[in-house]
Order: C-alpha cells, then sequence, then structure tokens
C-alpha cells in the first residue's frame, strides 16, 4: 500500500480503508479476492483471455476521497481506527453475512460505513456496478463464451444497469489534485479533534474518582 501511495496510486483513504479491510479479513480467517485468484488460475488452465472489468481502483479511491466534505475526513481517520479496534467476533460478523443474503463481506463493510458517510455508497458500490455492467455488456457481445467473477454484493446493480444507457467517461473522471482542504490544514484539525477527545475523556475521569 505505502509502495502504490509513493507511485500516486494510492491516497491516505485508499491505504486506510484496505487496512481496515484487511483487518476485517484478518478476523474472518480469509484470504481477500482468494476468489478471483482462482477464477484467475482455472482461466488459465482452460486457456481463456482473462479481462479485468472493474473499474481501476486508484480511480475508485481518489473519487470516494475527492466526494468526502473535510469533515468527513477527519471523521473517517477516527472511525476507521476505532472500528478497527472494536471489531464484532468472527461469529458475529458471519452471522450477519449469513442474514444479508445478498451480499459478500466487502460489501458488508461498505453499506456499514455508508451510514457514517453517505457518498461511499455511490462510489464504492453503486458506479462500480455501473462501470462492471458496462464492461461486460461490451465484452458479452464481442464474445460467444463469458464467464463472468463478480462479488456477490454487485449483482443485483449489475443486472439493474444492464442493456442501460452509462457514461462511463463520467465515471473516470479523477477529482483535481488541489480539490479540497490542504494536507496541512486537515491533520491540524484532526490533532484539535484528537487533543478535544483527550480533554473529554480525563475530565470524564476526573469526573468520575
Amino acid at each position: 500500500m505505502i509502495d502504490m501511495w509513493k507511485k500516486k496510486k494510492m491516497n491516505a483513504f485508499g491505504i486506510l480503508y484496505s487496512w481496515f479491510l484487511a483487518k476485517v479479513a484478518d478476523k474472518l480467517e480469509v484470504f481477500p479476492g482468494s476468489e478471483f485468484r482462482v477464477a484467475f488460475e482455472e482461466a488459465m488452465s482452460y486457456g481463456a483471455k482473462v479481462i479485468l472489468g472493474d473499474r481501476p481502483v486508484h480511480i475508485t479511491l481518489r473519487r470516494t476521497w475527492g466526494k468526502m466534505t473535510l469533515w468527513h475526513r477527519i471523521k473517517f481517520l477516527y472511525y476507521i481506527f476505532f472500528q478497527a479496534i472494536f471489531l464484532p467476533s468472527p461469529e458475529d460478523l458471519n452471522k450477519m453475512l449469513k442474514e444479508m443474503d445478498d451480499v459478500d463481506m466487502l460489501t458488508l463493510v461498505i453499506q456499514e460505513m455508508s451510514k457514517a458517510f453517505p457518498t461511499m455508497m455511490e462510489t464504492l458500490l453503486h458506479e462500480r456496478d455501473m462501470y462492471m455492467s458496462s464492461t461486460l455488456l461490451k465484452v458479452a457481445r464481442e464474445h460467444s463464451s463469458v464467464v463472468a467473477v463478480v462479488g456477490k454484493g454487485h449483482l443485483s446493480g449489475i443486472k439493474q444497469h444492464w442493456k442501460q444507457p452509462i457514461e462511463v467517461k463520467h465515471l473516470l473522471e479523477v477529482p483535481a489534485n488541489g480539490a479540497g482542504a490542504p494536507w496541512m490544514k486537515i491533520l491540524g484539525s484532526v490533532g484539535v479533534a484528537v487533543t478535544g477527545i483527550a480533554l473529554a475523556s480525563g475530565l470524564y475521569l476526573m469526573g468520575r474518582r
């Protein structure tokens, strides 16, 4: 992740988001993306042509970060660290997955996070549904036999947008680097927020003595 950040292929949001997903995957003892690795190996064994149909991850991450307000960016930093520390047990996570029949682990995480950050659902799920639906339709028109492997949470969205007019060019637009508040302003605000939390916690503990 750090290497991708140095090559400007991943921003701060991408690093934190990937780290959080890795924590969830570790809790469930699953290897992220293992189904796609198996699909790739099977395709190679059959001599099939492999086409990556999802939107490039760096575009998705930049669009997600770019749509967040300054307050949501600060809130996200706190949210990620807090959630990573107090993750539900593996049993509770698996129970949630079983109860929500039409989602996978990644979609479940996105849905939960979107309660606090509404724009995440749009960029991480809905936009990718449209992009993948458009890509798959294009591939299906060019080949007689196609096998698509997608996350369970994207199935309904891909079906919904199937053969619908989609502006793919718009989905690939990346916010300018200068968009949003400067990093020093953000870090300064985070410092103020952390100091405020520390003071509040200290006052609370003093009051209980």
